[in-house]
């Protein structure tokens, strides 16, 4: 019987757990089965890629080195604007995830940031975060 009960409490507490990772590959788009960037979003889909995907996917899917961009925790409502500035430029401590902190971007500028940002907001958008 206390294994019965020992049992179930590890089972739930694994299950508790592991629940928030259930979405680290949010997102429709991958390499195989990429979305058709319209031209006003290019200069900062190739920003992301120098910048950011090495951490956060060519789509912003996620890696094993960092969260998926894809996900409602990064949808506006929740994190605004202002927060990936901070993020790229000041770094961030890990609240969502446990990827570790985010050290600020070598070499990132806030104009990277200004066009990166709508890029993303447009991907999610495409992904239906929001």
């Amino acid at each position: 019987m206390k294994f019965h009960f020992l049992f179930l409490n590890l089972l739930t507490l694994s299950i508790l757990l592991l629940a928030p990772l259930s979405n680290v590959t949010a997102g429709k788009y991958t390499i195989d089965n990429p979305p058709k960037v319209s031209e006003k979003y290019t200069q900062g889909m190739e920003k992301f890629r120098e910048l950011c995907s090495s951490c956060h996917g060519k789509w912003g899917n996620g890696t094993p080195q960092g969260p998926p961009l894809m996900h409602g925790f990064y949808k506006p409502s929740h994190h605004a604007d202002s927060t990936f500035y901070r993020a790229v430029l000041n770094g961030v401590q890990a609240h969502h995830w446990h990827f570790g902190d985010m050290p600020p971007v070598p070499g990132a500028t806030q104009k990277d940031v200004d066009v990166i940002l709508p890029f993303i907001r447009w991907l999610q958008r495409e992904n239906g975060i929001y």
